[in-house]
This record gives structure tokens, sequence and C-alpha cells, in this order.
């Protein structure tokens, strides 16, 4: 079945459509979606080839998520997770190698690139600075 004939199909009553009031278009909330956006375009479920960034489970790191062409009939089995935990900068490069060299949907590498980035941000530990005590400005 043609992607164009699923999203006609899903759009409507997808499980993982969020529509809320005052809000122009609806969220989703669906693997591989990057951008968590309701359109064709960012929805992980009908298109072929789909490119995923989550969270790695042990909070260190993320998992760049694609869809395999062999398995299209067992969603399960179709997806293809890798760790990557070499650190940010080398991780964001081998996002770009993967969209590159494997002629992947060169529209979601920035968008990819993006989520991972704000993944390994929030993963950085919060750094607290230290105040001085007032017994310590009063003595100078």
């Amino acid at each position: 079945m043609s992607a164009d004939l699923q999203w006609m199909i899903v759009r409507n009553c997808s499980s993982f459509m969020l529509k809320r009031r005052n809000i122009g278009k609806p969220f989703n909330k669906g693997p591989g979606n990057l951008k968590n956006l309701h359109s064709f375009h960012y929805d992980g479920l009908v298109r072929n080839k789909v490119l995923g960034i989550e969270a790695a489970p042990d909070g260190k790191g993320i998992v760049l998520v694609n869809k395999k062409l062999t398995n299209v009939n067992k969603p399960v089995k179709s997806h293809v997770r890798t760790v990557l935990k070499h650190g940010p900068r080398k991780s964001l490069h081998s996002i770009r190698k993967f969209v590159k060299y494997n002629k992947y949907r060169k529209d979601l590498k920035m968008a990819a690139l993006r989520r991972a980035s704000a993944i390994l941000k929030s993963q950085k530990p919060v750094l607290i600075k230290k105040r001085k005590s007032a017994s310590r400005k009063a003595a100078e």
C-alpha cells in the first residue's frame, strides 16, 4: 500500500495525534516523528524512510532509529536502533554521515541534528554556582 493512501486513512484517526483547543496544527507523538507535528512530511508510521532520535535508556547518549524496508509488515522488527554514546560532536557527525551515505531523506537531517543536540544538552549535569556567605563578605 502506498504511503499516500496510508496517510489518507490514518490522518484523521491516529492514536498518536494530539488535538488541543487554540492550536492551529495538531501534534503527533508517534515513533519516528522528529518535530512532533501531525503532517505527512514528518509522520513515521506511513513513510518508508524514517529517521528517529531518542534518548538512550541509561540517560547517556542518543539512539538513532531508522526503518528497514524488508520488514514493512512487521512494525516492531522494521525499526533498527543504534546507540551513539561517543560524545556530542562525534554523535552529531555520525548522524550526518548516516543521512549522507545511506541516501536518506535530506529534509530530515537538520531536524534530526536539532533534536539530537537538544537531547544531549539536556543530559549535561547542571552546574551549581557557589555563593559567598554573608560572614565572609562582612569580614572583607
